[in-house]
């Protein structure tokens, strides 16, 4: 079995709230992402999937982590899945609503909404909080 590739963004605005997209398929919360795309690279899946579900424009910086998901306490999945984390900056555009998710915003980190465990875990938002203030830690690797 091939793993899949499952590209998430990660962004934050300027009161330290966190870009999330609420998803059609389970009506929960997780950072905008999604598979890999042939013929692109992990930048440009970062900021191709954060424009698609939430119109914002943003900037791919840094690779914060890669997660084996079956390293941690997601749901089970019928595909083995390795999860990439890039750190993006928001550059501009506004909010406007996709096919596949119901409605995105900014969060604060202790007032997270109900998540899409399958997508994201909480123990993630707040490792990827404490990496991207902290540019000499290593990436995250399992």
């Amino acid at each position: 079995m091939t793993p899949k590739v499952d590209i998430r963004a990660v962004v934050f605005n300027e009161k330290n709230e966190i870009l999330l997209v609420r998803e059609k398929i389970d009506g929960c919360w997780s950072m905008p992402g999604g598979w890999s795309d042939v013929g692109f690279t992990v930048k440009e899946v970062a900021v191709k999937e954060t424009k698609e579900e939430t119109g914002l424009d943003v900037r791919a910086e840094r690779l914060l982590a890669i997660i084996d998901k079956r390293c941690h306490p997601y749901p089970p999945s019928p595909f083995y899945v390795y999860k990439f984390f890039i750190l993006c900056e928001w550059v501009s555009g506004e909010f406007a609503h996709t096919f596949d998710i119901i409605d995105c915003g900014f969060f604060a980190l202790d007032n997270l909404p109900p998540l899409s465990l399958e997508r994201t875990l909480p123990e993630h938002i707040f490792l990827m909080d404490k990496l991207r203030k902290n540019p000499s830690e290593p990436v995250y690797l399992d």
